[in-house]
C-alpha cells in the first residue's frame, strides 16, 4: 500500500490545490498538513491529533478516510502510558478515603438542634418574666421629643392645589383644545391642533381643560398622560397629583 503521506499529496497535487487552500478549508494549521504529508507524526501534538487530522484532511480530498486512519494506527500508533495504567488503582484510593472519612449520626444532629431550642426557650423565659420597670434605668432622664415648628408642618401639609405645575399639550391629530388656568383665566380659546404643533409649556396651581376628541396627550411635569381614544368631547382638571377626568357638564367651555 501507498505510504500515508504520500496519497494525501498525490490526491492534493492531482486536484491542484494549494495547502493555503487546505487550511483554510479545513482550519488545520498548514504547518500540520505538511507533517501528515511527510509522515512527520513528531510535529503534531499526538496521536489523537493525529487522526483527527488524517481523517478531516482525507475527507476534504474525497479519500477513504477510514482506511488512512486504520493504516496509521497499525503502523505508527503505541499505547500510551495511561491506556496501560489500570483503572481501579486511583478510583479505589478515592473510595478508601471517602470510606474512612467521618458521618455524623443523623440522631445526633437532631439532638443538636433539640437542645439549642430549649436553650433558646429557656433564656426567653427568663426574659419574660422580669418586670417591666427593671428594663428602666433609674437615673434615666427622659428627652423631649423635638417638635415640628409651624413652619416645616406647613410645607409637609401643603395641598396639592397649591403647588404649581406645568403642563403642556401634545396632539397627535388634529384635536380643538380649551384651557383655563386656576383663577379660569383663558390660556388656550377653543383653538385647532395638529399634529407635532404642541402648545407652549404653562404653569399654575390647577387647570382644566377641554378637548375636543382623544387625538392629544398631556405632558404634566415630566409625566405624559394619555388620552382615551374618543370622537367626543373630554375634559380633566389637572393638579400636581395629576389628571382627573371631568363630568361632562363640567367641561370648561371658551366660547
Amino acid at each position: 500500500m501507498p505510504e500515508i503521506g504520500a496519497t494525501l499529496r498525490e490526491a492534493r497535487m492531482r486536484e491542484r490545490i494549494d495547502i493555503t487552500e487546505v487550511e483554510s478549508a479545513t482550519k488545520i494549521r498548514a504547518k500540520y498538513l505538511r507533517a501528515l504529508e511527510n509522515e512527520e507524526w513528531d510535529l503534531l501534538p499526538g496521536p489523537t491529533f493525529v487522526k483527527t487530522f488524517l481523517r478531516t484532511y482525507a475527507e476534504f480530498l474525497n479519500l477513504d478516510a477510514k482506511v488512512l486512519v486504520e493504516e496509521y494506527k497499525q503502523r505508527f500508533e503505541r499505547p500510551a502510558g495511561q491506556d496501560l495504567m489500570p483503572f481501579g488503582t486511583n478510583l479505589g484510593s478515592r473510595r478508601d478515603r471517602r470510606t474512612r472519612a467521618p458521618v455524623v449520626p443523623p440522631w445526633l444532629i437532631v439532638g443538636a438542634v433539640l437542645t439549642s431550642l430549649l436553650v433558646l426557650l429557656f433564656f426567653l423565659g427568663r426574659l419574660g418574666d422580669e418586670p417591666e420597670e427593671s428594663a428602666i434605668a433609674p437615673n434615666t432622664v427622659a428627652t423631649a421629643t423635638p417638635t415640628a415648628t409651624p413652619a416645616a408642618t406647613s410645607r409637609r401639609r401643603r395641598p396639592a392645589a397649591s403647588v404649581r405645575v406645568r403642563f403642556q399639550v401634545v396632539p397627535i391629530g388634529l384635536v380643538n383644545v380649551c384651557l383655563v388656568d386656576a383663577a379660569g383665566k383663558v390660556l388656550i380659546g377653543s383653538r385647532d391642533f395638529g399634529p407635532g404643533q404642541p402648545s407652549r409649556e404653562f404653569r399654575s396651581r390647577r387647570f382644566r381643560v377641554t378637548f375636543g376628541n382623544g387625538e392629544v396627550r398631556m405632558r404634566i411635569g415630566r409625566r405624559v398622560v394619555e388620552v382615551p381614544d374618543t370622537d367626543a368631547a373630554i375634559g380633566y382638571e389637572i393638579t400636581s397629583r395629576g389628571a382627573k377626568r371631568l363630568a361632562a357638564g363640567k367641561l370648561p367651555t371658551c366660547s
